[in-house]
């Protein structure tokens, strides 16, 4: 399976973008499935006619956001979804049941705390 995608340079989303936007929703989707191996920087830049520096930006936030994942030299893949999502909740939590607790606040208004941001954010599911 050849990844096939087009880069509009009229659009008004940067190349980068377009290349981000498009990776993540076929990963999303299943189109690209978990493992799957993505061109080279390099190739992919020739391929769509950019710059190396635009695909290996994309590449970036890609990583960033837990689509792809880079196994060094053998290359870069589609990851599995959730995997760095669950991480990174698990460490964003970690960071903040220890600033709760260095300000001195105890077990149940740490947890009140949490909860008011969780309905801010999620809205009252009560």
């Amino acid at each position: 399976m050849a990844l096939q995608l087009t880069v509009d340079p009229d659009a008004p989303e940067p190349p980068y973008e377009q290349i981000r936007a498009r990776i993540a929703e076929r990963a999303r989707s299943g189109a690209l499935p978990v493992g799957y191996k993505l061109p080279t920087v390099r190739g992919f830049a020739e391929e769509l006619g950019l710059a190396a520096n635009t695909v290996a930006k994309a590449y970036r936030a890609l990583e960033s956001d837990g689509v792809i994942e880079t196994r060094g030299r053998n290359g870069t893949f589609i990851a599995a979804p959730g995997d760095t999502a669950a991480r990174e909740a698990a460490a964003a939590a970690q960071a903040f049941a220890q600033r709760a607790h260095r300000l001195g606040l105890d077990r149940a208004a740490a947890l009140a705390a949490a909860g008011d941001a969780l309905r801010a954010v999620y809205g009252d599911a009560d």
